[in-house]
């Protein structure tokens, strides 16, 4: 491998020059920015030819192939949701492409309700939504094609299993919200092309009212704001099914503004929050008394309540004041709150009367999770969906009355979870910073040095990153290594404080905090730089572009996935504006630039500078985070980089971001970049 010469395909260079407040600023790849050009896919293809027969020729593709494809082949439930007189969840037997969703009415037995197999031969097509009618007669359910942020939306009779004649379209992030009488919904779409062609990419969102068996063409507009195009909206129904609220927002800033319309006097919306300074997560009512979530003088959230009679701040009341735990999610069930906190990154969940007293906490299994928890506000009994690293995903049921949890469905996997343990440290960053680290791997491991050891972070947007059960990260401790996980600043760990101390110009904390995983790792015997693979998705694809450029030294193999790359140009495509709340935007103001380019993975290419090997996987349909960055990014490393190590680039066909896609393409992709990170850590030992 050292003494191997990497010959990439050849990537042109144009005399593409920006100027950014005065600063000249090269982007000789411009030209990969345009996906349907000949060029563009000719150099994507070879890509993926050398990519491809590379992998092809390693030892442990076989093993990997079919430990995985046995580890992901167990059943898999969603948490049970009730509607009315029935009963609707998702499972998937083991290696099915999709989930089927299936309703069970009474003491029935449970029928499918819809099969997304049979939507796509290659498993392409996802389900993505669904919303039910009241009385659960009809579902409004959402597909996917390719892993597409947008979306359709039909209506199927859950009785006959026929859907209504319309399809709704130009719709995304958006969940249909039923009116009381079961004849249609409210929810939100973007202009057609051919309504707004020249607006930007997703702008201009407006709300409008569909009545089932009626053509799209026929929708009642309900709002818009063609004063503020960059606003979206969310649909949402009071438990009175009086005031349909909706949460403002704008891109991924976490704070919003709260507007409602009173169905019953059908007059304008009320503009009942319009300043945009704290997140509101709207919970429920009891008439005029509405209850909301609010980070609102409280960096870890509390609960409030607000009577749209008397609106003014200082009649808000204070119901769950702030604790140490920042809330993670809240809920109204059973005329109770339910919350649920994080404690050093992992999940606690509470019982809190309506006039704010804890009842109870619910014991939970283990250190871990809860992806799922779904219950209404008349419910005795409300379901979750818990995991943790080394606790597969398991749906449990909690009786309010009898205060006990039940499972309901629990999966076998093939796998002997008792050899292996997960235990928590605090290590300090380059600031002092303590963050939290999760480290799982088998029993009396040996602290050598040697273990092959994946790292994996995200660090921003407020999302937290839990504990989960991942076929791929079992496939990996199964052969001796280490898997550990950093809960990184830009999360909500900690509130907002923490996630406010890794955004905009406070970036730099997160690769700092991750680097300083690494190091830590290191130091106490886990691994060697050699030994120590990273990987990450997304706005994590970009953490750990940044990290590897910053430090090539400290790394022995990379992944990187679906990654922001090119941090000056991210807001000129798809859903890229939304993300400037959290990174910035180089082209109109100075200060972001001169951040950006501290740390902008594309522009911080060293020429001839050894990095590690590396894999950065992307999809051609990825309309979320484009692959324009992962190209540009490979053409510029592997023009840069001496040779020495393998720098390539997997782009999937007829896939997106990753949310839908069919097992068959996450067996496929999972294959090849652990059968890459595992040789490429394992040859350091002859090296």
């Amino acid at each position: 491998m050292n003494n191997h010469k990497f010959n990439y395909p050849p990537a042109k260079k144009d005399d593409v020059v920006d100027n950014y407040h005065g600063t000249a600023v090269s982007d000789p790849y411009r030209w990969l920015e345009d996906p349907n050009s000949t060029e563009t896919q000719a150099w994507v293809a070879a890509q993926n030819e050398l990519t491809q027969s590379f992998i092809s020729e390693l030892p442990v593709k076989d093993l990997f192939e079919k430990r995985l494809t046995a580890l992901w082949n167990y059943a898999k439930y969603d948490a049970p949701q009730k509607k009315g007189d029935y009963v609707f969840f998702q499972k998937n037997d083991g290696l099915q492409n999709q989930p089927i969703l299936y309703c069970q009415k009474g003491e029935n037995e449970p029928a499918v309700l819809l099969n997304p197999n049979e939507l796509s031969e290659d498993g392409t097509t996802a389900l993505i939504n669904q919303s039910y009618s009241k009385d659960g007669r009809f579902l409004a359910y959402s597909l996917s094609q390719s892993g597409s942020d947008w979306q359709t939306i039909q209506v199927r009779d859950v009785e006959t299993g026929e859907d209504f004649p319309e399809v709704l379209k130009w719709t995304k992030f958006n969940q249909p919200a039923w009116t009381d009488d079961n004849q249609g919904y409210f929810y939100t779409r973007y202009p057609s092309p051919a309504e707004m062609p020249d607006a930007p990419p997703s702008t201009h969102q407006r709300i409008y009212y569909h009545r089932v068996g009626t053509p799209q063409s026929e929708d009642e507009l309900i709002y818009a704001r063609p004063d503020a195009p960059n606003l979206g909206f969310s649909t949402d129904l009071s438990d009175n099914g009086r005031y349909l609220i909706s949460h403002v927002w704008d891109g991924t800033d976490n704070r919003n503004r709260v507007y409602y319309l009173d169905l019953a006097t059908k007059g304008e919306f009320v503009r009942l929050i319009d300043v945009m300074e704290a997140k509101y997560n709207f919970l429920g009512n009891d008439d005029t008394l509405f209850y909301f979530e609010t980070n609102l003088d409280a960096e870890n959230g509390r609960i409030i309540a607000i009577d749209i009679n008397k609106p003014a701040k200082e009649h808000w009341q204070e119901i769950v004041p702030a604790t140490e735990d920042a809330i993670y999610l809240s809920k109204m069930v059973h005329n109770e709150f339910i919350i649920d906190r994080l404690h050093h990154a992992y999940h606690r969940l509470y019982r809190y009367s309506l006039d704010g007293k804890l009842i109870a906490e619910i014991e939970l299994p283990t250190i871990g999770s809860i992806v799922e928890l779904k219950g209404s506000r008349k419910d005795d009994q409300m379901y979750f969906l818990f995991q943790s690293f080394l606790y597969p995903p398991t749906v449990f049921a909690y009786d309010f009355a009898q205060g006990e949890t039940a499972v309901i469905s629990q999966p076998h996997v093939n796998f002997n979870l008792d050899k292996y343990e997960t235990t928590q440290v605090r290590y300090p960053s380059k600031d002092g910073t303590l963050v939290p680290l999760f480290i799982t791997h088998k029993k009396g491991l040996k602290l050598d040095g040697n273990n092959p050891t994946l790292l994996y972070g995200y660090g921003g947007f407020n999302i937290s990153i839990p504990p989960l059960y991942a076929p791929t990260r079992i496939a990996w401790l199964e052969q001796g290594g280490v898997y550990a996980q950093a809960s990184l600043r830009g999360g909500t760990e900690y509130g907002e404080a923490w996630h406010q101390a890794g955004m905009l110009h406070n970036k730099q904390n997160v690769f700092d905090d991750f680097i300083a995983a690494g190091e830590w790792l290191i130091a106490n015997g886990y691994c060697r730089n050699k030994t120590l693979a990273i990987e990450g998705r997304s706005n994590g694809g970009l953490l750990v572009a940044a990290c590897m450029v910053q430090r090539p030294d400290l790394f022995g193999a990379v992944h990187c996935a679906v990654p922001v790359i090119d941090m000056y140009r991210f807001h000129k495509f798809t859903a890229g504006r939304f993300w400037t709340s959290e990174y910035g935007n180089a082209e109109i103001n100075a200060g972001d630039f001169a951040n950006l380019q501290t740390y902008s993975p594309l522009h911080n290419v060293q020429e001839q500078e050894t990095y590690p090997p590396l894999i950065i996987t992307t999809a051609d349909t990825d309309d979320r985070v484009v692959p324009m960055h992962a190209k540009k990014f490979a053409a510029a490393l592997q023009a840069n980089d001496g040779g020495r190590n393998p720098l390539l680039l997997r782009i999937e066909m007829k896939a997106g971001h990753g949310f839908g896609k069919p097992t068959a393409k996450l067996i496929e992709e999972a294959t090849d970049v652990y059968s890459f990170l595992w040789t490429m850590l394992k040859m350091s030992d002859n090296s």
